[in-house]
Protein backbone atom coordinates (compact mmCIF):
# COMPACT_ATOMS: atom_id res chain seq x y z
CA UNK A 1 0.00 0.00 0.00
CA UNK A 2 1.54 3.35 -1.11
CA UNK A 3 2.53 5.83 1.55
CA UNK A 4 2.40 9.92 1.04
CA UNK A 5 4.44 12.80 0.71
CA UNK A 6 3.64 16.54 0.40
CA UNK A 7 4.66 17.76 -2.51
CA UNK A 8 3.53 20.89 -2.47
CA UNK A 9 1.76 24.40 -0.46
CA UNK A 10 -1.44 26.09 -1.54
CA UNK A 11 -2.91 28.79 0.34
CA UNK A 12 -7.00 29.12 0.69
CA UNK A 13 -8.22 32.04 2.32
CA UNK A 14 -5.15 32.31 4.45
CA UNK A 15 -4.61 28.61 5.35
CA UNK A 16 -1.93 26.70 4.48
CA UNK A 17 -3.35 23.04 2.61
CA UNK A 18 -0.76 20.21 1.83
CA UNK A 19 -1.12 18.74 -1.87
CA UNK A 20 -0.74 15.19 -1.26
CA UNK A 21 0.70 12.40 -4.30
CA UNK A 22 1.35 8.77 -4.11
CA UNK A 23 4.50 7.64 -3.49
CA UNK A 24 6.14 3.99 -2.75
CA UNK A 25 8.36 5.95 -0.37
CA UNK A 26 8.04 7.22 3.44
CA UNK A 27 7.05 10.56 4.18
CA UNK A 28 9.77 12.77 4.60
CA UNK A 29 11.26 16.10 6.35
CA UNK A 30 7.89 15.64 8.78
CA UNK A 31 8.47 17.39 12.21
CA UNK A 32 6.97 17.65 15.49
CA UNK A 33 7.09 21.12 17.27
CA UNK A 34 6.58 21.15 21.07
CA UNK A 35 6.09 24.75 22.40
CA UNK A 36 6.78 24.60 26.07
CA UNK A 37 6.36 27.10 29.25
CA UNK A 38 6.54 27.24 32.54
CA UNK A 39 4.14 27.97 35.33
CA UNK A 40 3.93 28.20 39.16
CA UNK A 41 7.65 29.85 39.48
CA UNK A 42 6.36 32.58 41.57
CA UNK A 43 5.34 30.23 44.37
CA UNK A 44 2.54 31.94 45.15
CA UNK A 45 -0.69 30.81 44.11
CA UNK A 46 0.86 26.80 42.85
CA UNK A 47 1.95 24.20 45.31
CA UNK A 48 3.30 22.67 41.98
CA UNK A 49 5.65 24.28 39.43
CA UNK A 50 4.77 22.93 36.31
CA UNK A 51 6.99 22.13 33.17
CA UNK A 52 4.75 21.46 29.96
CA UNK A 53 4.58 21.49 26.37
CA UNK A 54 2.20 21.09 23.52
CA UNK A 55 2.94 19.03 20.50
CA UNK A 56 1.56 19.10 17.00
CA UNK A 57 2.60 18.51 13.43
CA UNK A 58 4.16 21.39 11.32
CA UNK A 59 2.10 20.58 8.38
CA UNK A 60 -1.00 21.31 11.10
CA UNK A 61 0.42 24.22 12.93
CA UNK A 62 -0.49 27.08 10.44
CA UNK A 63 -4.32 25.68 10.40
CA UNK A 64 -4.57 25.59 13.99
CA UNK A 65 -3.56 29.27 14.59
CA UNK A 66 -6.09 29.96 11.83
CA UNK A 67 -8.94 28.08 13.55
CA UNK A 68 -7.84 29.51 16.89
CA UNK A 69 -7.93 33.30 16.07
CA UNK A 70 -11.21 32.38 14.05
CA UNK A 71 -12.32 30.78 17.45
CA UNK A 72 -11.74 34.32 19.28
CA UNK A 73 -13.92 36.08 16.50
CA UNK A 74 -17.24 33.77 16.54
CA UNK A 75 -16.77 33.76 20.54
CA UNK A 76 -15.76 36.91 21.32
CA UNK A 77 -16.54 39.22 18.25
CA UNK A 78 -12.91 40.43 18.28
CA UNK A 79 -9.52 39.01 18.72
CA UNK A 80 -8.78 38.31 22.38
CA UNK A 81 -4.50 38.09 22.27
CA UNK A 82 -3.77 40.96 19.60
CA UNK A 83 -0.14 41.62 19.43
CA UNK A 84 1.96 39.83 21.77
CA UNK A 85 -1.01 38.92 24.37
CA UNK A 86 -1.58 35.51 25.51
CA UNK A 87 -4.02 33.52 26.31
CA UNK A 88 -3.90 32.70 29.68
CA UNK A 89 -5.72 29.65 31.43
CA UNK A 90 -5.88 31.47 34.52
CA UNK A 91 -7.04 34.29 33.32
CA UNK A 92 -9.78 32.30 31.06
CA UNK A 93 -11.19 30.26 34.04
CA UNK A 94 -10.62 31.44 36.88
CA UNK A 95 -13.43 31.27 39.77
CA UNK A 96 -14.61 34.31 38.82
CA UNK A 97 -15.70 33.37 35.37
CA UNK A 98 -17.83 30.24 36.67
CA UNK A 99 -19.77 32.54 38.97
CA UNK A 100 -20.63 35.03 36.63
CA UNK A 101 -21.36 32.60 33.90
CA UNK A 102 -23.86 30.94 36.12
CA UNK A 103 -25.49 34.05 37.40
CA UNK A 104 -28.18 34.44 34.49
CA UNK A 105 -29.80 31.99 31.97
CA UNK A 106 -27.59 30.67 29.00
CA UNK A 107 -27.10 33.00 26.16
CA UNK A 108 -27.42 32.37 22.32
CA UNK A 109 -24.25 32.39 21.04
CA UNK A 110 -24.74 35.13 18.46
CA UNK A 111 -26.20 37.46 21.32
CA UNK A 112 -22.99 35.93 23.73
CA UNK A 113 -20.70 37.19 20.90
CA UNK A 114 -22.11 41.01 20.46
CA UNK A 115 -22.56 41.36 24.31
CA UNK A 116 -18.55 39.53 24.80
CA UNK A 117 -17.62 42.24 22.47
CA UNK A 118 -19.35 45.00 24.50
CA UNK A 119 -17.91 44.09 27.27
CA UNK A 120 -14.19 43.96 25.92
CA UNK A 121 -14.69 47.27 24.38
CA UNK A 122 -15.93 48.83 27.83
CA UNK A 123 -13.24 46.95 29.69
CA UNK A 124 -10.57 48.73 27.25
CA UNK A 125 -11.51 52.45 27.04
CA UNK A 126 -11.65 51.82 31.36
CA UNK A 127 -8.37 50.56 31.35
CA UNK A 128 -7.45 53.87 29.05
CA UNK A 129 -8.99 56.13 31.31
CA UNK A 130 -11.29 57.30 28.82
CA UNK A 131 -13.45 60.38 29.36
CA UNK A 132 -17.09 58.89 30.19
CA UNK A 133 -15.81 55.38 30.01
CA UNK A 134 -19.11 53.41 31.77
CA UNK A 135 -18.83 49.97 33.14
CA UNK A 136 -20.50 46.78 31.59
CA UNK A 137 -23.44 45.46 32.76
CA UNK A 138 -24.52 42.31 34.60
CA UNK A 139 -26.04 41.23 31.10
CA UNK A 140 -22.51 41.71 29.23
CA UNK A 141 -20.60 40.24 32.01
CA UNK A 142 -22.29 37.21 31.97
CA UNK A 143 -21.97 36.94 28.24
CA UNK A 144 -17.85 37.78 28.64
CA UNK A 145 -17.82 34.49 30.85
CA UNK A 146 -20.19 32.17 29.09
CA UNK A 147 -18.13 32.68 25.93
CA UNK A 148 -14.94 32.35 27.98
CA UNK A 149 -15.91 28.96 29.21
CA UNK A 150 -17.81 27.89 25.51
CA UNK A 151 -14.24 29.04 23.66
CA UNK A 152 -12.22 26.74 26.32
CA UNK A 153 -14.37 23.77 24.87
CA UNK A 154 -14.02 24.48 21.46
CA UNK A 155 -10.59 25.14 21.71
CA UNK A 156 -9.93 21.47 23.07
CA UNK A 157 -11.77 20.12 20.23
CA UNK A 158 -9.71 22.07 17.79
CA UNK A 159 -7.03 20.69 19.22
CA UNK A 160 -7.90 16.85 19.45
CA UNK A 161 -9.11 17.68 15.61
CA UNK A 162 -5.55 18.33 15.08
CA UNK A 163 -4.33 15.61 17.43
CA UNK A 164 -2.18 17.76 19.81
CA UNK A 165 0.01 15.90 21.99
CA UNK A 166 1.06 17.27 25.54
CA UNK A 167 3.84 16.37 28.08
CA UNK A 168 4.26 17.45 31.20
CA UNK A 169 6.16 17.78 34.82
CA UNK A 170 4.86 18.78 37.96
CA UNK A 171 7.52 18.91 40.76
CA UNK A 172 6.59 19.97 44.17
CA UNK A 173 8.08 23.79 45.46
CA UNK A 174 10.14 22.89 47.79
CA UNK A 175 11.77 19.79 46.28
CA UNK A 176 15.58 20.76 45.89
CA UNK A 177 17.64 22.22 42.80
CA UNK A 178 20.49 21.20 41.34
CA UNK A 179 23.04 23.69 40.88
CA UNK A 180 25.67 24.50 38.56
CA UNK A 181 25.56 23.44 34.65
CA UNK A 182 23.06 20.48 35.61
CA UNK A 183 19.92 19.82 33.22
CA UNK A 184 17.00 19.88 36.04
CA UNK A 185 15.03 16.35 36.26
CA UNK A 186 11.90 18.02 35.51
CA UNK A 187 13.42 18.84 31.84
CA UNK A 188 15.07 15.47 31.57
CA UNK A 189 11.78 13.43 31.97
CA UNK A 190 9.94 15.67 29.88
CA UNK A 191 12.32 15.41 27.36
CA UNK A 192 12.66 11.42 27.77
CA UNK A 193 8.71 10.99 27.23
CA UNK A 194 8.99 13.56 23.93
CA UNK A 195 11.71 11.63 22.63
CA UNK A 196 9.87 8.13 22.96
CA UNK A 197 7.24 9.65 20.92
CA UNK A 198 9.26 10.66 18.14
CA UNK A 199 10.20 6.88 17.87
CA UNK A 200 6.86 5.67 17.57
CA UNK A 201 6.83 7.83 14.40
CA UNK A 202 7.89 7.49 11.19
CA UNK A 203 12.08 7.18 10.84
CA UNK A 204 12.75 10.94 9.31
CA UNK A 205 10.60 12.45 11.84
CA UNK A 206 12.38 15.15 13.81
CA UNK A 207 11.43 17.19 16.81
CA UNK A 208 11.91 20.83 17.31
CA UNK A 209 11.37 22.28 20.92
CA UNK A 210 10.39 26.05 20.97
CA UNK A 211 10.45 27.88 24.61
CA UNK A 212 8.83 30.63 25.47
CA UNK A 213 10.77 33.02 27.33
CA UNK A 214 14.41 31.81 28.88
CA UNK A 215 16.87 33.42 30.94
CA UNK A 216 20.90 33.09 28.74
CA UNK A 217 22.25 30.76 31.48
CA UNK A 218 18.85 28.40 31.31
CA UNK A 219 19.38 28.78 27.25
CA UNK A 220 22.71 27.18 27.47
CA UNK A 221 22.15 24.72 30.18
CA UNK A 222 19.48 23.15 27.83
CA UNK A 223 22.26 23.54 24.88
CA UNK A 224 25.17 21.66 26.65
CA UNK A 225 27.13 24.43 26.82
CA UNK A 226 29.23 25.88 29.76
CA UNK A 227 29.01 29.75 30.15
CA UNK A 228 29.26 32.08 32.91
CA UNK A 229 26.82 34.58 33.35
CA UNK A 230 27.85 38.22 32.45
Amino acid sequence: MPTWRFTGVCWVQGRQEWTLDPVTEEVRGVSFMLFMDESGQDHRHSPYEVLAGVCVEDRDLWNLVCEVQDAERTFFGQRISPDELELKGKKLLKRKTFRLAGQMEAITPERRAALARVCLEKGSRQRREDAGATGPTKEELTALAQAKIAFVGHLLEICARYRVRTFASIVDCEAPRPEGQLLRKDYAYLFERYYHFLEEQAESTMGVVVFDELEKVQAHILLGCQVTPD
